[in-house]
């Protein structure tokens, strides 16, 4: 841009609330991302849901558990399956290309892609309350932190804009539980009646009257029956992989990372906040199985469903296969969550880097006497 390299403009930051990004902005950066992350991962994913199915416990006559990076989903197995092939039965895979490998001659290379299509419609809404949220919340508990909490007084504050303030570690990890918790509260219900019609090919009116029903049967609550588990793995790993790459950038001083930067620091984040919840991720596997068995594909479903807690449940895979039992399908996560990682922030990223400079443009547009410079590094011709 040609404004960026005119001397004696004063620069501006992403963090100038000027230029900030908007939260319609945001959400297009976000639906971009997902998008992408969701047909470049959804074939690894298919690829490690099978693998770690393998265990004996996961085995299910009635669902099994199918995730992409961006959403989880119970779905069901069985001849009525809206896409079956996920149900067939499946030769034993010794790893990840083994497995690619056999389900492509076994099922055809589309197979890997199978659920794209309703992933994406269930994983959209999620995404965008997720990342929309993360940048909201990360900016108010910066302001925060520096209004009540900082010994900088409000004179730096003020100067935000000119000079960019350090993140303390601390808000990314809040802000990334936060933004999760929220993204998967809302989405909750409506995977619930999602998973529902597609196992049982309700027609609307059907499904309305089966939402009547488990209100009356299981209270409101009822339609956040599986959000427990949900929460179990996805809060760590947001925790975590915000503050890993919040620390990145604030190591190499990168207010505006570039789309490399960013594609490398978030499989980096990504990696070690996969790694640490693994058996998170196990546990959660297994509570999903059994939540769909007994409560979303079963006729009569308990009012009350018996729980263990994560420690019981780490205890009795433990028992089942050891150490490998509670770490099943790192190597297939670690393939998965790394790239995917990478794709989703690295678009989302640059979407903000795009629409930052665009805000800069607008203003130069609209104040000719008052221009200002881009201070990022990211460019686009």
């Amino acid at each position: 841009m040609a404004g960026n390299s005119c001397t004696g403009q004063p620069k501006a930051t992403m963090t100038d609330p000027r230029f900030r990004i908007r939260p319609l902005q945001q959400v297009a950066s976000a639906c971009s991302g997902a998008m992408m992350t969701a047909c470049f991962m959804t074939p690894l994913d298919v690829i490690k849901t099978r693998m770690q199915a393998q265990q004996q416990a996961l085995l299910s006559k009635k669902c099994f558990l199918y995730c992409n990076g961006l959403m989880d989903h119970i779905c069901p197995c069985g001849p009525d399956t809206p896409t079956p092939a996920p149900s067939k039965p499946s030769p034993r895979f010794s790893g990840t290309i083994d497995a690619f490998i056999k389900i492509s001659r076994s099922e055809g290379l589309g197979s890997l892609w199978s659920g794209l299509s309703p992933t994406l419609i269930s994983a959209l809404p999620s995404t965008i309350i997720y990342f929309v949220a993360y940048e909201q919340f990360k900016a108010r508990f910066t302001e925060f932190h520096y209004k009540y909490l900082s010994q900088l007084d409000a004179v730096r504050l003020e100067t935000a804009s000119d000079i960019p303030l350090p993140i303390p570690m601390l808000v990314p990890m809040l802000a990334g539980v936060t933004a999760r918790i929220l993204a998967v509260t809302c989405v909750s219900p409506v995977e619930l009646i999602r998973t529902k019609m597609q196992s049982q090919r309700m027609t609307h009116a059907e499904m309305l009257g089966t939402v009547r029903q488990v209100v009356q049967s299981q209270g409101i609550l009822g339609l956040w029956r599986g959000l427990p588990p949900t929460i179990l793995r996805d809060v760590p790993f947001s925790g975590i992989y915000w503050t890993c790459y919040e620390f990145l950038k604030s190591t190499f001083n990168v207010v505006e990372p570039t789309f490399g930067f960013s594609f490398a620091a978030g499989a980096i984040a990504g990696s070690m906040a996969a790694t640490i919840t693994t058996p998170f991720d196990v546990v959660k596997t297994h509570e999903q199985i059994e939540f769909g068995e007994k409560f979303i594909f079963s006729d009569n479903p308990p009012k009350q469903m018996a729980t263990q807690s994560v420690m019981s449940r780490l205890a009795s895979i433990y028992r089942l296969g050891g150490i490998p039992a509670i770490f099943a399908g790192l190597g297939p996560r670690l393939f998965k969550v790394a790239p995917a990682c990478a794709i989703m922030i690295s678009s989302f990223e640059y979407g903000k880097s795009f629409f930052y400079h665009y805000n800069i443009d607008q203003h130069n547009r609209h104040n000719p006497t008052a221009q200002v410079g881009a201070g990022g590094r990211a460019k686009f011709d």
